[in-house]
């Protein structure tokens, strides 16, 4: 069996978990508060730990069929005995015979450690709420959702991340042009002037972050940020204490890609908001150059909430920090179309009054 880390409470014994509101460990039982600095003595073991490597030939009566045990690891919860079965990501988790909160410790330690992580800042009541007011003055969404919707479950889950810092040199050229429209009593004209407009400069970036779980859609990530990062601080197992936590699974060789799609997007966006005065503007060429590149492995907060309706499940993602949420919600047709007459019937009157106008003058 794998080893597992359990926080207890020195007063009670009982299970003590990460509390965001006051950024201590707390327990439920006695109300005791300790700081996250009192249990680092937690993770020194996990620096230079290493995974158990315990290979038995043993035949069994009953064998698994191939692949079934390929992303499966067993625990062994030291408060009641049970097993704890989960994917070879999982990083923490809870039994689920006690509930008591449990740390793999061997999916943390050596070069599994991560570097940082942001705490939680919001809890699951404000998740709740959050889901609330993103559903509030949806014109669109059908207002049999809002009453039927049902919270399936909501999971605080630290995801990893790969930070990437970097300097960047950007030469980038443009295309631009410049219309100019005029009329006589005979023709209409319109002139165009063509530019090559250059751009040239650095950037710093700092912390673009990448998403190393393959369970986790990047897009539905991406969304929830940005993340404040003054709130980073150096890991510790404690902050796990009471989440769910994956390690990751992309690791950063591969995280480079994307790293480097939103550098390039940013950079030229940057570049893009400088040239103005034109009718319109395209990049012809762009050389962008990184240099001082380093890399973090992180934890960033994430609550995940899954929903039923009608037998379709909706799932929304919320920053755990800032309580941004996203998620992709039912679309009421009828209340669609009477919208969309409504704005037709907008637009087609302004329009004749505008054609009147011009036949008045």
């Amino acid at each position: 069996m794998a080893s597992v880390l359990e926080y207890k409470c020195p007063s009670c014994g009982g299970a003590i978990t990460f509390d965001s509101a006051s950024q201590q460990m707390k327990c439920p039982f006695c109300e005791a508060s300790f700081d996250v600095e009192t249990l680092k003595s937690y993770d020194d073991a996990l620096k230079n730990a290493q995974p158990s490597e315990m290979e038995w030939d043993v035949q069994s009566s009953e064998q698994w069929n191939d692949g079934e045990q390929e992303n499966i690891s067993v625990y062994n919860c030291e408060s009641c005995g049970g097993e704890i079965i989960c994917d070879d990501t999982t990083a923490a988790s809870k039994c689920p015979y006690c509930d008591n909160t449990v740390v793999m410790t061997g999916q943390l330690s050596g070069a599994l450690r991560p570097d940082c992580v942001i705490p939680f800042k919001l809890d699951k009541n404000a998740t709740k709420q959050a889901l609330t007011k993103h559903l509030d003055k949806k014109r669109l969404l059908p207002k049999i959702f809002k009453d039927q919707n049902h919270i399936d479950e909501i999971r605080g889950l630290y995801v990893p991340f790969w930070l990437f810092d970097t300097d960047t040199d950007a030469h980038i050229r443009y295309r631009a042009t410049k219309i100019r429209a005029w009329s006589d009593s005979r023709y209409n004209y319109t002139e165009t002037s063509f530019y090559s407009v250059l751009r040239e400069g650095s950037i710093g970036f700092d912390m673009v972050p990448v998403d190393g779980s393959s369970k986790m859609p990047d897009d539905l990530m991406e969304s929830i940020e940005p993340y404040n990062y003054s709130d980073i601080v150096d890991f510790q197992t404690a902050y796990l204490a009471g989440y769910l936590a994956d390690k990751y699974d992309v690791d950063a060789d591969h995280s480079i890609v994307r790293a480097n799609e939103r550098i390039k997007k940013s950079t030229e966006d940057t570049f893009a908001s400088t040239v103005a005065g034109y009718s319109s503007v395209r990049a012809e060429h762009s050389n962008i150059r990184l240099s001082n590149g380093r890399v973090k492995y992180g934890l960033l907060p994430v609550w995940i909430l899954n929903t039923s309706w009608r037998d379709k499940k909706y799932t929304f993602a919320m920053n755990g920090q800032t309580g941004k949420m996203v998620g992709d919600l039912p679309l009421d047709r009828g209340a669609f179309w009477r919208w969309f007459g409504i704005l037709t019937g907008i637009l087609g009157a302004a329009a004749f009054s505008i054609m009147w106008l011009i036949e008045r003058m």
